[in-house]
């Protein structure tokens, strides 16, 4: 059974997060300055846009599409490769969360290629 402490960090954790999108890594599907929702903790399909991390980039937080689950993480790739740094640079990521709406500049849903 968990604490309450626990149960407490584990919805924080879950709970959705307001994330800016930097640079054209994801264009055209998201801009620089495009404001997005992620979900951590949900469950991500391929092809989804996603919040990531890299082993290598602990402190680093980016949107890129998570392409292929393997036993390492996921290979995680920019919709834009010449603008992207990613799992072709950096190797398998950590998906946090999928990433399926949008809030500005055109609110809308973030479709799964």
């Amino acid at each position: 059974m968990r604490t309450p402490r626990e149960l407490l960090v584990t919805l924080w954790r879950q709970r959705p997060r307001r994330v800016l999108v930097r640079g054209g890594s994801m264009a055209p599907t998201l801009r620089d300055g495009d404001v997005v929702v992620a979900r951590p903790g949900a469950a991500v399909r391929p092809g989804e846009p996603a919040l990531v991390r890299w082993p290598s980039r602990p402190g680093q937080l980016s949107v890129k599409r998570a392409a292929l689950e393997t036993d390492e993480g996921w290979f995680a790739v920019g919709d834009a490769p010449a603008a992207s740094t990613d799992s072709r640079t950096l190797g398998p990521a950590e998906v946090l969360g999928p990433v399926r709406w949008r809030l500005w500049p055109r609110p809308g849903r973030l479709r799964a290629r």
